[in-house]
C-alpha cells in the first residue's frame, strides 16, 4: 500500500511557475513509477509525465515537454513536478499516481492516487 499526498498548487499569473510535490508513505515507494496527471473541468484526467524507479528514465507528454520536469527523491519518498512558462490552458487539478508498472502512462496503469492539488494558470 502507498499512500499519495500532493501539495504545491496555487494561482499563477501566465510565465509564471510552481513546483508540486507527492509524498509518499508506505513500503517500497523506490519500486514504483510514478506518474502526474491532471484534470481540467469538463474533461477526461490526462496523463503528463512518468518517472521510473530510480528516476533514469523519464517520458512527458507533448503539451508538457520541455516546459514541466518530473524528479523524485526515493530517500525523501517524494516525487516533484517542476512546472514553468504556465500557460491558462495548465489549469486543472494535477494528481500523482503510482504504478507498478515500467512505461505507465494511462491512468488504469496506475495503483494508487492522491487526492490532488489545484494549479490555476490566470490570463
Amino acid at each position: 500500500q502507498v499512500q499519495l499526498v500532493e501539495s504545491g498548487g496555487g494561482l499563477v499569473q501566465a510565465g509564471g511557475s510552481l513546483r508540486l510535490s507527492c509524498a509518499a508513505s508506505g513500503r517500497a515507494f523506490s519500486y514504483y513509477t510514478m506518474g502526474w496527471f491532471r484534470q481540467a473541468p469538463g474533461k477526461e484526467r490526462e496523463f503528463i509525465a512518468r518517472i521510473s524507479w530510480i528516476g533514469q528514465s523519464t517520458y512527458y507528454e507533448d503539451s508538457v515537454k520541455g516546459r514541466f520536469t518530473i524528479s523524485r527523491d526515493n530517500a525523501l519518498k517524494t516525487v516533484y513536478l517542476e512546472m514553468n512558462s504556465l500557460k491558462p490552458e495548465d489549469t486543472a487539478v494535477y494528481y500523482c499516481a503510482a504504478s507498478v508498472g515500467v512505461d505507465s502512462r494511462g491512468t488504469s496503469d496506475y495503483d494508487y492516487w492522491g487526492q490532488g492539488t489545484q494549479v490555476t494558470v490566470s490570463s
